[in-house]
């Protein structure tokens, strides 16, 4: 199993997340690439650190919105999409091979994440920028999304995600953060539905049902409090499951 974290999302004197705690305990990071949030220095920052603890560097791309945090929905023409997308793969790129390595796999953030999980035109445009930059790239998303359709159709490699802090609705989507509960703070009781999802048992939705969520990778929000006692927790418990930790990536 692989666990990751989001990465890089301060901005110039501002902070968000402790980085170098939290590479201290995942498998791999998916580091802002300057539209959402990051900006050049952090980014060289983070995949720098990330290579020492030989953690693998994941592409976060996401719409161009710093103000929003990226977690605004962006009604962009497919063609922008696509080539902003390329814009942040290359960007981030960049700095992981001046660190000795490269980006690994590519993660969308936030509003772009859930819009292409059903929305063609947008999945087709990040799709498209994957393919052409580097097909041999993996991609990170929901079981199910439109976007790991489109991604396989396209042959790329489409790895399953799930994530520690966030509750789930009956159909295997995330709750909106906009609603009451969306987001886990219980550092236990999140190790526990990790520990289950790992092990392919079910966890309890949000109307109480049972869900399983087959993923071979782990999300914890850095941004999320308590971030890194949560991934300490998390990785606790995998570990003392007998999960061995280890990226998807190669």
């Amino acid at each position: 199993m692989d666990l990751n974290a989001d990465m890089g999302e301060g901005f110039g004197p501002w902070s968000m997340g402790d980085d170098l705690a939290l590479l201290d305990v995942v498998t791999s990071a998916n580091v802002a690439c300057g539209f959402h949030a990051g900006d050049p220095s952090i980014m060289r920052r983070v995949t720098a650190e990330a290579v020492e603890r030989g953690v693998a560097i994941g592409a976060h791309v996401g719409y161009d919105d710093k103000a929003g945090f990226g977690r605004r929905h962006v009604d962009i023409e497919p063609s922008a999409l696509r080539d902003e997308v390329l814009y942040q793969l290359g960007a981030l790129d960049a700095f992981a091979r001046i660190a000795g390595d490269r980006v690994r796999y590519v993660k969308p953030h936030g509003a772009l994440y859930n819009t292409i999980g059903h929305h063609v035109e947008q999945a087709s445009a990040v799709v498209a920028a994957v393919a052409e930059y580097d097909p041999k790239l993996p991609v990170l998303g929901l079981p199910g999304s439109v976007w790991l359709q489109l991604a396989r159709e396209a042959g790329l490699t489409a790895v399953h995600e799930a994530f520690a802090d966030r509750a789930y609705t009956p159909e295997g989507t995330l709750v909106s953060r906009r609603e009451a509960g969306s987001v886990l703070r219980d550092a236990e009781e999140i190790a526990a539905r990790c520990m289950a999802m790992a092990t392919g048992q079910p966890i309890q939705d949000q109307a109480g049902g049972s869900l399983v969520v087959e993923a071979s990778s782990i999300c914890v929000h850095g941004d999320t409090p308590g971030a890194v006692q949560i991934a300490r927790h998390v990785r606790g418990a995998l570990e003392g499951a007998g999960v061995t930790l280890r990226p998807f990536s190669h």
